[in-house]
């Protein structure tokens, strides 16, 4: 049997329309350029159901030999889920890599990981993708291999890989329950300092890390690429009205993400399930917008984050024609979405204001007079509530005029309040 390569630069595109459902070429041509191969044939073709044993029917496995040799490719990737002796039934066929589109996917990730967290998370996801895909995969795997104190006589090597695999994962998820444990424990502080948590999601290259960096003066890495971004990052952003809100930049989605994905990065996508509002950014110029708003959707069900209140953040406006930012409301004049450009900073005052009016309705101003003995309190006032002015008269007394929650208005009891601006 055919002994796997370990890596492959020039690819041979697979895409076949089936009637169960379809995948993106145009997208697949992308995820590869992002994984650092480069395309060098598309094989495309129809059928009503995959072909159980090559996915792709025996003309379309000689179609995909041919091309091998025609265009010196050594990977060839398929833009559908394989099962496991789909993906070794092509592989011994064809006698080079093959890579389904859930690998792919996970490749990407495992490059673009950067923090300890992320590159576990990736690495687990990686461990339960392979751990289907050990049997029979390589020839090696088959060999006996006796050995008193060292794995036990005749266990084989593939039954060692195995084990050794349970283990690693066990020890993968130990870890990240003590990552989580950490998450939780920062999510609880921001929840009892009472500032509200707003996450950024949407697809993959809508421009989530760019209106990141623009909002918040950041600098993280951000590119036309998909999956330019992995790891979450939080930041704390002052409002136009000067109060403050916790902003997550969390990793893309994409339609059909590999379950495993999903399951390993659960952690780092309850910054957006926890979240108290979710900024959804759309590529405004995308020919494909309504189905990427739905598979976004269709993530956020799947992470339990469906029900969470979102501003939808319609970005890359610069690339319509005759195209304004502005605010939509709906009947009852709330903000529902903002359209804008993050690239060039044009819309992003309407982004602030929308913020604005969504997490200031339950404050009020005062004007009140503060006792220069009242020290204790004043710091409490200024913990709690925007001073919008402050000066004292010939006393010491301080007339402070500020904006504060309705649940804070207790703190005024001992105050005397000489004017209501509401």
């Amino acid at each position: 049997m055919f002994e796997r390569p370990d890596a492959g630069e020039r690819a041979i595109l697979v895409h076949l329309n089936l009637q169960a459902g379809q995948e993106d070429l145009y997208e697949l041509k992308e995820l590869t350029k992002s994984a650092g191969a480069q395309p060098v044939h598309v094989v495309t073709g129809s059928r009503y159901r995959p072909d159980p044993k090559f996915f792709v029917g025996t003309g379309k496995v000689e179609e995909i030999r041919v091309a091998i040799g025609t265009y010196a490719a050594d990977l060839i990737i398929v833009n559908h889920p394989l099962t496991p002796s789909q993906q070794r039934n092509l592989e011994k066929a064809l006698e080079v890599r093959v890579v389904d589109r859930n690998g792919l996917i996970l490749d990407i990730f495992a490059q673009r990981a950067q923090t300890f967290e992320g590159k576990l998370q990736v690495e687990l996801a990686q461990l339960k993708h392979l751990s289907t895909r050990l049997i029979r995969g390589w020839t090696h795997l088959e060999r006996q291999k006796g050995g008193i104190g060292l794995r036990g006589p005749g266990e084989t090597q593939l039954e060692t890989d195995r084990r050794l695999l349970a283990v690693r994962i066990k020890q993968i998820q130990q870890r990240l329950g003590k990552v989580e444990k950490q998450r939780h424990q920062g999510r609880s502080k921001r929840k009892k300092a009472e500032i509200p948590a707003v996450s950024l999601v949407g697809y993959t290259n809508a421009g989530k890390s760019t209106l990141f960096n623009t909002l918040t003066g950041a600098d993280i890495y951000a590119a036309d690429q998909l999956f330019a971004t992995l790891d979450p990052t939080l930041r704390q952003l002052s409002l136009q009205n000067g109060s403050e809100i916790i902003l997550a930049d969390t990793v893309g989605f994409i339609r059909h993400l590999p379950h495993e994905l999903i399951a390993a990065f659960r952690s780092t996508l309850q910054e957006a399930s926890e979240a108290d509002l979710l900024l959804h950014v759309i590529d405004a110029a995308a020919e494909d917008r309504d189905d990427t708003i739905f598979q976004v959707n269709q993530v956020l069900n799947d992470i339990e984050a469906g029900a969470i209140p979102q501003l939808k953040i319609f970005n890359k406006i610069d690339l319509l024609d005759d195209f304004s930012p502005h605010i939509d409301y709906d009947e009852t004049g709330k903000p529902v979405s903002v359209w804008i450009s993050a690239q060039t900073g044009v819309g992003c005052d309407l982004l602030q204001q929308a913020l604005c009016e969504l997490f200031t309705g339950s404050k009020v101003i005062r004007k009140c007079i503060l006792p220069a003995r009242q020290t204790g309190l004043k710091a409490k006032l200024f913990g709690l509530a925007r001073v919008i002015d402050e000066q004292f008269d010939e006393f010491g007394d301080c007339q402070l005029t500020i904006e504060i929650d309705n649940k804070n208005l207790g703190l005024l009891r001992e105050i005397q309040v000489v004017d209501d601006f509401n």
